[in-house]
């Protein structure tokens, strides 16, 4: 071993130029087998198979600890609100994972992995809530109800399957579901690897929680936020936790608090004879507008088309005879759940979740249907896009007639969720009900729909002597925009929202100026305001209100300042909770 060749491992050997500093004779080979043997990039390196996979692995398992680290990171501190997303609001020291480090450094290894699958565990669920609220953040502007809401997401197919076709609504929904498995899955594990890594270097740890608590206290101390709402020394979390029992602890305890309210009622025993005198001799439409929101008549880039609509069907109803007051009201829903609106303006209770709408259509609560009903009126309800039995209709508003888009003889196409033109809802009201000679006074519930989600395509306005079966709509759809053109832009949702309300708009004011009825009185309403891509961020819950009556006696009973002879409510127009409307309504026409 004296020359400068020295067999290798494997057979192979080494050359090297190396002539300087040369070891003696006898060291030489040794020390330049070794050096090959220690170099990352030498030829043994790569020729042995042990030590490539063993690299492979080291570079998985950091890979791996990365993935894991923003996993809990997230949990951690994610928002819940796509809205509040951003790096600053990423850049915040959790209390709890702190709390956690400093813990499991301590315990012994069967306890460490318990405590660490159990907070995995906590945080999987946490996490899937913070997923779940961002949907229904933007679709209805609140957090979801874990004890409530369970029941929309069947809605929320149905809606997805009319607004991008049901294939694409099963793949979203599936890919939704998996994505929710896989957090569940994997944040407990994230959390064990973590925790062993923290365990293996625990000094390094416990000099970690030190340096990073002392900064927590002190950002807490003082306020330190990078971002409004968003402080650096973060708490979230545990707030989440917190927020979820409390909600479930809300959820067990309001049906009774519901079921009391409901049984005190001062009108339930109200005479016939003193029940709506005011009105009496008059056609009554209570007119849920889907969609309609202040944001349509106020504050927005499409507001002034809308109000420019009002303006002139103010005057258009004025050459025909008819009068208008107009005001806001504070809906319970907001973006969608139209059904809670409905039941909060004809009971007078807030009825802001599914449980609680399950809960008041068990009890004999007096609604304006009953009103109407034991003061002598035809009572109907006029829900065309209804495709499934609604019992509902007959066991708690206790509706005599009830049109569905089976009952109203439409033979024309349907314009995504709308089943049924506005236009041609009118239409076949005034043919079924309105417009019999010698007829019962009506009270009609009509729910327009043209105004839906997703807002495209739409159908246009035609010459209402023209409207038929409404097979003169055949073609429109098509000749439209498509749901998944739309949204794709923000721009295009909002354009398109602003055109189905203006179109429903202008379908409401042909009605009223072609209405033959000197006694029509319409009541006319949003069920909410739209989704937060159109409304924006942190929009309230306001919704325009207008009664429309021919006989000016039934405007001079409105007091409170209504805004006087306009469809469109101004910014000082008075503001009231929908619940409040039926007692206001009842005492103001009635004795």
């Amino acid at each position: 071993m004296n020359g400068v060749h020295d067999p290798m491992p494997g057979g192979d050997t080494a050359d090297t130029d190396d002539t300087t500093d040369r070891p003696a004779s006898g060291d030489h080979g040794r020390q330049t087998s070794e050096a090959h043997a220690d170099h990352p990039h030498s030829d043994d390196a790569v020729n042995d198979p042990a030590r490539g996979r063993r690299r492979v692995r080291a570079v998985a398992a950091g890979i791996t600890t990365i993935l894991a680290i923003l996993l809990v990171w997230f949990a951690l501190i994610g928002p819940n609100e796509i809205s509040r997303f951003s790096l600053a609001a990423l850049l915040r020291i959790p209390i709890e994972g702190l709390i956690l480090l400093a813990i499991v450094v301590m315990l012994r290894v069967t306890a460490r992995r318990i405590v660490a699958a159990l907070v995995g565990v906590i945080l999987g669920l946490l996490t899937v809530v913070k997923i779940v609220d961002m949907g229904f953040f933007v679709a209805i502007n609140r957090p979801f109800n874990p004890t409530a809401d369970w029941s929309y997401f069947q809605s929320a197919e149905g809606l997805l399957s009319v607004s991008i076709g049901r294939p694409k609504a099963i793949l979203f929904l599936t890919a939704a579901g998996v994505l929710g498995a896989a957090v569940l899955v994997f944040t407990p594990l994230a959390v064990l690897r973590l925790s062993r890594l923290a365990a293996r270097h625990r000094a390094t740890s416990i000099r970690t929680v030190t340096a990073l608590g002392v900064v927590w206290i002190l950002c807490a101390v003082f306020g330190l936020q990078f971002v409004s709402s968003a402080p650096v020394a973060s708490t979230s979390v545990a707030s989440l936790a917190v927020d979820q029992v409390r909600a479930v602890h809300a959820g067990l305890t309001a049906k009774q608090t519901l079921l009391k309210a409901a049984a005190d009622d001062p009108f339930r025993n109200t005479p016939a004879a003193n029940l709506l005198t005011g009105l009496r001799g008059k056609d009554v439409i209570v007119d849920f507008v889907e969609s309609y929101g202040q944001v349509a008549v106020q504050g927005s880039s499409f507001s002034p088309q809308i109000d420019s609509i009002l303006n002139t069907g103010t005057k258009q109803l004025s050459a025909a005879g008819f009068s208008a007051k107009s005001a806001f009201l504070t809906s319970p829903t907001f973006g969608g759940i139209s059904w809670l609106a409905h039941a909060t303006l004809q009971s007078g209770l807030r009825i802001d979740n599914q449980q609680s709408y399950n809960d008041l259509v068990t009890t004999d609560r007096f609604t304006l249907s009953d009103a109407f009903k034991r003061a002598g009126w035809r009572t109907v309800a006029d829900v065309p896009s209804n495709e499934k039995s609604w019992p509902e209709g007959k066991t708690f508003y206790n509706y005599d007639q009830i049109y569905d888009g089976h009952d109203v003889g439409y033979k024309g196409p349907n314009f995504s969720y709308a089943a049924v033109p506005d236009q041609y809802t009118y239409s076949a009201l005034e043919r079924l009900e309105l417009a019999k000679p010698n007829h019962t006074p009506v009270m009609a519930e009509i729910d327009t729909v043209s105004s839906h989600t997703p807002w495209a395509p739409l159908p246009r306005m035609v010459d209402p002597s023209q409207l038929g079966d409404g097979s003169i709509f055949n073609g429109m759809p098509a000749q439209g925009q498509s749901p998944t053109v739309v949204w794709r832009d923000a721009n295009k949702v909002r354009a398109a929202y602003s055109q189905s309300i203006q179109y429903s708009l202008n379908a409401l004011i042909s009605f009223v100026q072609t209405s033959a009825d000197k006694n029509l009185v319409l009541i006319v309403l949003g069920d909410h305001q739209p989704a937060t891509i159109v409304s924006g961020q942190n929009a309230n819950h306001n919704v325009p209100i207008t009664i429309i009556a021919h006989d000016p006696a039934v405007l001079k009973q409105i007091s409170g300042n209504w805004q006087d002879g306009r469809l469109r409510p101004n910014p000082q127009a008075p503001v009231w909770p929908m619940n409040a409307f039926r007692d206001r309504f009842l005492t103001a026409y009635g004795r």
